[in-house]
């Protein structure tokens, strides 16, 4: 079903005032977490930017990518202002960038910063703190902004900015997508289009330079983006291992088997200097994708030594890596279903005082947390449903790949 089709739905999806606006509250909110982060009292609880980023954003973002569509296209701050940036200079978006992106990166450069991205998530001890945040943001902001610039905007995006890489990922899971019918398009693309392919799926670039009448939003299946026949890459295989990787070493690390490891750690680490935490977390965070990829290799083996197949076992490993996506999917929502609904609720007040000086702008300051929006059980369900449908679909998708 295509949705710009539908009589009522089309128009309002095709304006674009509706872009236009999604696209000024998009880069307000990102300019008001860099704002507050810099300028705003430095207590985690009491400034917007941490919740924002950590829960609202981080968490929140990915559950919408995975179940309704891949909505960070529109929202993604460091593409809309780029674009800005190109309108205001009046430059031509047909001229060639500045440099070649070099195909051997591939999204080696995304996997990349999606690891320092999780080290700071899980391993810095001080990401929690508002100033150190902006700081991370700006930084961030600073080299998404340099890669499109030199890149170009669609080159940078589909293989250096970690977030467009892997909420494309989760999005494959949705049940939206985007398509163009006119394939002339993918020959000029160059960034994710094979011309040898029945579709041209999911390419943003040929779907922003496509007439309206060659353009689809269609309603489809859950996980059938996962099962497209598309070329996998290596780096796009180990950036998938990564992710599951780190969604699982997240939650491991609330686990009495972590705080044994910690302990025993810390007592062989008193000449270590430092933060010792710090350096343990780091050394399990690699030490899990490592382990992942390892044992996803060995499964992968197994399959091409079961299959009697002339396959080598890295291109199984390749073919199949995406029937991994509906596990991690079912981790993250395991582990941070409560985090959301909970603390979550922090934004409420926060959005009335985003600086922590006191301020009630929308009469929502005094608003406290609801401890009983969700109870234990209710959790309980939930994250063991989500992981039993995960490795359930995961299986299917495996079987559709074959």
């Amino acid at each position: 079903l295509n949705l710009l089709r539908v009589s009522v739905v089309g128009p309002v999806l095709s304006r674009s005032s509706l872009n236009a606006a999604i696209g000024i509250v998009s880069v307000a909110v990102f300019s008001l977490v860099v704002v507050a982060g810099l300028f705003g009292v430095n207590e985690p609880i009491d400034n917007f930017a941490p919740t924002f980023v950590w829960i609202i954003w981080w968490v929140g973002m990915g559950y919408i990518t995975a179940l309704v569509g891949n909505i960070w296209a529109l929202l993604n701050p460091w593409k809309i202002t780029y674009e800005w940036a190109e309108k205001t200079l009046k430059r031509d978006e047909a001229k060639p960038p500045r440099f070649q992106y070099p195909e051997r990166l591939d999204v080696w450069p995304a996997a990349l910063l999606f690891f320092l991205f999780a080290w700071t998530e899980n391993v810095y001890s001080g990401a929690s703190r508002p100033f150190n945040l902006a700081i991370l943001v700006i930084a961030y902001s600073v080299i998404t902004w340099a890669g499109m610039a030199a890149f170009g905007k669609h080159q940078w995006l589909r293989h250096g900015e970690a977030f467009t890489v892997l909420f494309g990922f989760f999005s494959r899971f949705s049940p939206t997508e985007v398509r163009v019918t006119d394939r002339n398009l993918c020959l000029s693309c160059g960034v994710a289009c094979d011309v040898s392919e029945p579709d041209c799926v999911d390419c943003y670039q040929c779907f922003e330079q496509a007439a309206p009448e060659h353009r689809e939003l269609n309603l489809r299946p859950f996980a059938v983006g996962l099962t497209l026949h598309r070329r996998v890459s290596t780096a796009t295989a180990a950036f998938v291992v990564l992710a599951l990787a780190t969604v699982t070493f997240d939650g491991f690390q609330d686990t009495p088997t972590w705080a044994n490891i910690q302990k025993t750690a810390l007592d062989l680490s008193e000449n270590w200097g430092g933060n010792p935490l710090d350096t343990i977390g780091t050394i399990g965070l690699v030490f899990v994708p490592i382990l992942f990829a390892l044992v996803y290799l060995g499964f992968s083996w197994g399959i091409r030594r079961l299959g009697q197949t002339q396959t080598s076992v890295a291109d199984v490993a390749r073919v199949f890596v995406f029937s991994l996506v509906p596990i991690a999917l079912a981790y993250n929502l395991a582990h941070f279903i409560s985090l959301l609904i909970i603390q979550g609720q922090l934004i409420i007040p926060l959005v009335s005082d985003p600086f922590g000086f006191g301020w009630n702008i929308l009469g929502t300051a005094d608003y406290r947390l609801n401890l009983n929006a969700i109870n234990a059980r209710i959790v309980w369900y939930i994250s063991v449903s989500a992981i039993v449908v995960g490795h359930i679909v995961s299986v299917y998708v495996a079987h559709i790949i074959s």
